[in-house]
């Protein structure tokens, strides 16, 4: 599989973008990998790219885009923070990949288990990470079950798991909100927003779509 070109990138539509990611996803829970070679790709796209899709992931190292896509160099833009939320610096490089790099594609990826979504749930308090924490709250709050207290923490991996969710909604929300690059974009079909959940436990990505 060769690195994407500016001609290749002008075939892709939001639709078929995502069909990539998900026939790549699939090819990952198979142990499968599209035949391509590295070393050629990076000679390929050494004085270009031309990527479909931004990616917005947490950092945990088990929810690595291009890998759990099967993606090769050239093909995404993956930005990385805990927690999967959005800044403005975020949204900048959001609105350059689609803007000017022209990808088709933004997805938002939150995982099961995450440990940031975690944190928030604790009200976990250290240095910085006390801040970056408080931009995942809302998720948090925004989830009504259960109610007892006693519940509501890391322990309880469902209620986890649906706080991650919900943040991917309300983060999504907040790309639309504070970008109206993006917005207008995706309101004129030029780009797909969408999210999605990797499940550590099996590999497998759940699109909201």
């Amino acid at each position: 599989m060769k690195a994407h070109t500016k001609e290749t990138q002008a075939t892709m539509t939001p639709q078929k973008s995502l069909d990539f990611l998900k026939e790549g996803n699939v090819r990952f829970q198979n142990n499968l990998k599209a035949n391509r070679n590295l070393l050629e790709q990076v000679n390929d796209t050494s004085e270009g790219q031309f990527p479909f899709a931004t990616i917005l992931s947490c950092i945990d190292s088990r929810v690595s885009a291009e890998l759990v896509f099967d993606q090769g160099l050239g093909d995404v833009f993956s930005i990385r923070i805990a927690g999967n939320f959005v800044n403005s610096d975020i949204l900048g490089s959001m609105e350059f990949g689609c803007k000017l790099a022209g990808t088709k594609l933004v997805v938002v990826l939150g995982h099961t288990a995450c440990g940031a979504i975690k944190g928030a749930c604790d009200d976990a308090k250290l240095g910085n990470l006390t801040g970056m924490l408080d931009k995942i709250k809302p998720a948090v709050k925004a989830v009504i079950e259960p109610q007892d207290t006693n519940l509501r923490n890391s322990s309880n991996s469902e209620f986890v798991n649906n706080v991650s969710a919900k943040n991917v909604e309300l983060t999504i929300d907040n790309i639309v909100t504070n970008s109206s690059v993006l917005a207008e974009m995706h309101n004129n079909g030029e780009i797909k927003i969408i999210g999605a959940m990797y499940d550590i436990n099996t590999g497998k990505v759940l699109f909201y779509d």
